[in-house]
């Protein structure tokens, strides 16, 4: 293919050669990438949590530890806070701010804040002061949603401070639907290379992509129970959250304390029946190494946030071998996540050091391109791209950012792809597998920490 193109075109530069068969060019830029599905793209998040909580209302939607709400009670009580929240001038593309530890209240929080028709910014209350500081000013938070026992931990703000707790009405109020799918749903911050973390924009239909599309691919019955054991100031957790409540499901979160003690957790577990449970495998790994047979979920486990290795399948076949498990990956920037490979056996373990990412998910495209944005053969390494209904706005406030990193689309002039800095290439059979980075950014425990925001720290 290198000759043959040379030979046609010897004026062009060698970066320039083609070196694919056109069968295999659009093998690699259209039949892998064949994920177009009709999903429904009127409506938001929160109203498809309405339509369960009127078809269930007396169905548990949350429990935390002791404590349960059911879709009516966190219905009301959200639209309470909607209607607070619009009091106080809170409007579509308004962003809000949610610290608070884990709790009933920080779901009533979010869904409050998108019936507002606002955009929510989860803060995790360990955060240190000055990070929470430039967050809340680089998003120009309007309101900050909290609990009193936080009160004294929160930076110097001019965001007007809402004891979620405390402050809100219980009268019975309704709110003034106001958010399109094309508004503002949530805004996350990831660790960013000069030392100042920047906020990922996600709008109301990538986020209604995700849900469609992740439902499609698990395959769970109405009703499913979800655990969620992370942080809710990243994105891992909307596997489960939003899957939950737009489905009649019931949401289990788990205390921080609970989620890093393996006794304490099993104990949950054999106390409650968890359907699916979304884990980085590193932190999975660690709770199995004490009490085993307990922490699994009954029917699908969900490993993300950084690469899998192939002795945790084992590990979790072993214990529970009718558990479906699913690699997912997908940067904040895509919207929680884009490819899921399903294990089926471990016939890829021989020739993908770890475990695959898998295929993209419905209305997503991957590319693997080399440094001139041109395709690269199966099994060659290069750099992963994402196109499709998952890409996020973009970085809030950050224009030049979002210009580097959100790239025009080299086969596709009309859209968009994001340059992802992750190393993948594609196994024989069109599954994709994780590589590692072409820069210095690194995963600790899921995180992704970007070594120039040490670097500035250190300095």
């Amino acid at each position: 293919a290198v000759l043959e193109s040379a030979l046609k075109n010897p004026q062009i530069p060698i970066s320039q050669l083609n070196i694919l068969s056109d069968r295999d060019r659009h093998q690699l830029l259209v039949e892998f990438n064949q994920t177009q599905k009709d999903y429904p793209t009127d409506k938001c998040v929160h109203q498809l949590f309405e339509e369960q909580a009127e078809r269930n209302p007396d169905t548990i939607a949350v429990i935390f530890e002791n404590q349960t709400i059911t879709y009516r009670e966190l219905n009301h009580r959200a639209n309470q806070l909607a209607h607070h929240l619009q009091k106080q001038g809170v409007e579509p593309e308004s962003i809000v701010g949610i610290c608070a530890h884990r709790s009933l209240e920080i779901i009533v929080g979010m869904l409050g804040i998108l019936k507002a028709g606002a955009a929510y910014l989860p803060i995790d209350p360990a955060t240190p002061a000055d990070r929470k500081a430039l967050m809340l000013e680089d998003a120009r938070v309007q309101v900050l949603l909290t609990q009193q026992r936080l009160a004294e931990s929160l930076p110097k703000t001019h965001a007007n401070i809402v004891f979620i707790d405390t402050d809100i009405p219980t009268t019975s109020v309704c709110y003034t639907p106001r958010a399109s799918s094309d508004n503002l749903a949530y805004v996350i911050y990831t660790s960013g290379s000069t030392g100042t973390p920047k906020g990922v924009a996600i709008e109301h239909r990538q986020l209604l992509n995700y849900l469609y599309a992740i439902e499609e691919r698990l395959n769970l019955p109405s009703g499913a129970s979800f655990a969620t054991v992370s942080t809710f100031a990243a994105d891992l957790g909307n596997t489960a959250i939003f899957p939950a409540l737009c489905s009649g499901g019931c949401l289990h979160i788990v205390s921080q304390e609970r989620a890093t003690d393996p006794e304490a957790l099993a104990q949950y577990f054999r106390r409650h029946s968890i359907d699916c449970l979304k884990i980085v495998p590193s932190h999975l790994a660690a709770l199995l190494t004490s009490i085993a047979e307990s922490i699994l979920p009954r029917i699908r486990l969900i490993l993300g946030g950084e690469a899998a290795s192939w002795e945790l399948i084992e590990k979790v076949r072993q214990i529970n071998p009718d558990c479906l498990i699913f690699n997912h990956y997908g940067p904040t920037e895509a919207t929680v996540g884009v490819l899921t490979y399903q294990v089926y056996g471990e016939e890829l373990k021989g020739i993908s050091e770890t475990v695959p990412l898998g295929r993209p998910i419905a209305n997503t495209q991957i590319y693997l391109l080399d440094s001139h944005l041109q395709p690269v053969p199966v099994g060659v390494a290069g750099e992963l791209h994402i196109g499709g209904s998952s890409l996020a706005r973009g970085y809030l406030n950050r224009p030049e950012l979002t210009a580097e990193k959100f790239i025009r689309h080299p086969f596709d002039a009309q859209a968009r792809l994001y340059k992802t800095g992750d190393l993948a290439r594609y196994l024989p059979d069109g599954n994709i597998e994780f590589i590692g980075r072409i820069d210095n950014q690194v995963k600790i425990r899921g995180f992704r920490i970007e070594l120039g925001e040490i670097e500035a720290a250190l300095g």
